[in-house]
């Protein structure tokens, strides 16, 4: 033998024990835990299937069973097997056919629940607008009734006018725009 530079040993992996899972949950705890060894490691997600198709009629058939008398015993089969196909491709035609008339009419019954849910929420759109403009305008009279009062009240008193304009610009202040206190942090 030819003295070779020596590879180190190589190391030895941990042998796993053996654990047999007993349902369905204990099995998929056992994949997680497998996983999350090494998080590293891409984890390979199955796509989607195809649909099952059948094959495409031939363009071009060699053999034409014709009608006349004498076919071996060997043409029933291939006749069998060439009707399997054709009812099969049949089969499948009608099932697309069904799946596309249902989607379609899952289509135009989200349609038609969205036209329901636009109208709906335009008329609690339209009744907000309306609360809306009451409160402003409730808001406005309010405003030109306390004016008409100081209006009133000023030609009696001057000292008045001055406390009552405080008053409203205090209202006003209160309105939510600023607080009338500081937080301190």
């Amino acid at each position: 033998m030819a003295a070779g530079p020596t590879r180190p040993p190589r190391p030895r992996k941990e042998p796993q024990p053996l654990v047999i899972p007993r349902s369905a949950a204990e099995e998929q705890r056992l994949k997680l835990e497998r996983l999350m060894r090494n998080p590293d490691k891409t984890v390979p997600i199955p796509e989607k299937l195809n649909e099952w198709a059948p094959r495409p009629p031939p363009e071009f058939v060699r053999d034409v069973m014709g009608s006349s008398a004498g076919a071996g015993s060997g043409e029933f089969h291939v006749y069998r097997h060439l009707r399997r196909r054709e009812y099969q491709r049949q089969d499948f035609m009608d099932a697309m056919a069904e799946k596309q008339k249902l989607d379609e009419e899952y289509q135009k019954k989200l349609e038609k629940n969205k036209m329901v849910a636009e109208k709906q929420t335009a008329k609690r759109r339209k009744k907000r607008q309306k609360l809306k403009e009451k409160k402003l305008l409730a808001k406005k009279n309010k405003v030109e009734q306390k004016n008409e009062d100081a209006a009133a009240d000023s030609d009696h008193s001057p000292k008045q006018q001055t406390s009552e304009d405080e008053t409203s610009e205090e209202e006003e202040k209160d309105d939510g725009k600023e607080p009338n206190f500081v937080m301190k942090r």
